[in-house]
């Protein structure tokens, strides 16, 4: 077994965002080799994602977008779980991706859970108006599936990632999640548009 050295561990660290002891362990089962540790970390970051979305994520960074013409700009707050990475390139090269997403997307939600209850009723209303003239077994199917594509549209972590449409923003945001070891999520976001808004 190869010796696993403190250099070794830092600059895996650097590279993946992991803490030191996760790195610590993931260089011994890869026998050194960066690489394979590396392969080890993604495998693994993904399957335990979806377990940190519960943490607490009291750490991150304020990212503004300001479109060329300086007459539109996006806010938004993402947050992690500690400093390290909050200051890690991905982390805030994520944030940059987000700010530019939001004012290419224009998202009026971060998730499902925070569309007012009241507006999907009202979606679902119209979108049974749009399918009376079908058969009664499969209205409610087709409006149902007009509903998803209007989330898809509406909430942030549905949309197609405007700079990747094979992902989801949620896919995106994951992805990061699982290279850091960190519950990385949304807090909010603004878009301002000049003239818009009074």
């Amino acid at each position: 077994m190869a010796e696993i050295t403190a250099q070794a561990v830092n600059e895996f660290r650097k590279k993946t965002g992991l803490g030191l002891m996760e790195c610590k362990k993931l260089l011994q089962e890869a026998d050194g080799d960066l690489k394979k540790a590396e392969t080890l970390a993604k495998e693994r970051g993904l399957k335990q994602a979806e377990l940190r979305a519960g943490r607490a994520a009291k750490a991150g960074r304020v990212e503004v977008y300001i479109h060329h013409d300086a007459k539109s700009g996006v806010l938004v707050e993402l947050n992690c779980e500690t400093d390290f990475v909050a200051r890690n390139e991905e982390f805030k090269q994520l944030a940059k991706d987000l700010a530019l997403h939001i004012m290419a997307a224009n998202p009026l939600y971060i998730k499902r859970e925070d569309v007012p209850e009241q507006a999907v009723d009202e979606q679902k209303r119209i979108f049974m108006e749009q399918v009376a003239d079908k058969p009664a077994n499969i209205q409610e199917k087709i409006a149902l599936g007009k509903i998803d594509s209007w989330f898809a549209e509406s909430v942030l972590m549905d949309q197609k990632f405007v700079k990747d449409e094979a992902k989801s923003v949620r896919d995106v945001i994951m992805a990061v999640n699982a290279r850091t070891g960190e519950n990385i999520s949304v807090a909010r976001f603004a878009r301002f548009i000049v003239g818009e808004g009074r």
